[in-house]
């Protein structure tokens, strides 16, 4: 793998031997897209178990906002983890590579540093908004202690 000019050269890949780093098709871009949609719903299905914790406690309405900017603080941590064992993780036992399909896949030399950045900067970027959830619910469970709730 040659990274020169904005172009990524695949050896052995072809008629696709260069594609643009920067395009928004092509095999590069439907792995971001993968990846993306493989992070987002380990996300949705956490975010639905830290929701039915806080209705579980909608009794007491700064008790639920409060627990759900703890849990959403531990799912960012989650992420921040994944995104540092993205580095070392087998490129072929990525739910990612699973979802490519066999002509999609770069050449496994040039996979392993691909699969890995794409997933670390997936992980890091859903980790910013959940971080930023968490910020959110513990500022509306602030609000609702200077409410008296």
């Amino acid at each position: 793998m040659q990274v020169s000019g904005g172009t990524l050269d695949w050896p052995g890949a072809g008629s696709r031997a260069r594609v643009a780093l920067r395009s928004r098709d092509g095999p590069l871009e439907d792995m971001r897209r993968i990846a993306f949609e493989t992070v987002l719903r380990a996300c949705a299905f956490g975010s639905l178990a830290i929701f039915c914790v806080m209705v579980g406690m909608s009794f007491e309405p700064r008790l639920a906002f409060q627990t759900g900017g703890i849990l959403t603080l531990m799912m960012t941590g989650v992420l921040f983890y994944k995104a540092l064992e993205a580095r070392t993780k087998d490129c072929r036992r990525t739910e990612m590579w699973l979802y490519l399909a066999k002509e999609q896949r770069p050449p496994l030399a040039a996979a392993q540093q691909l699969t890995s950045a794409l997933m670390r900067e997936t992980y890091l970027t859903f980790a910013l908004w959940t971080s930023v959830v968490a910020i959110a619910m513990w500022g509306v469970a602030l609000l609702f202690s200077f409410l008296g709730l």
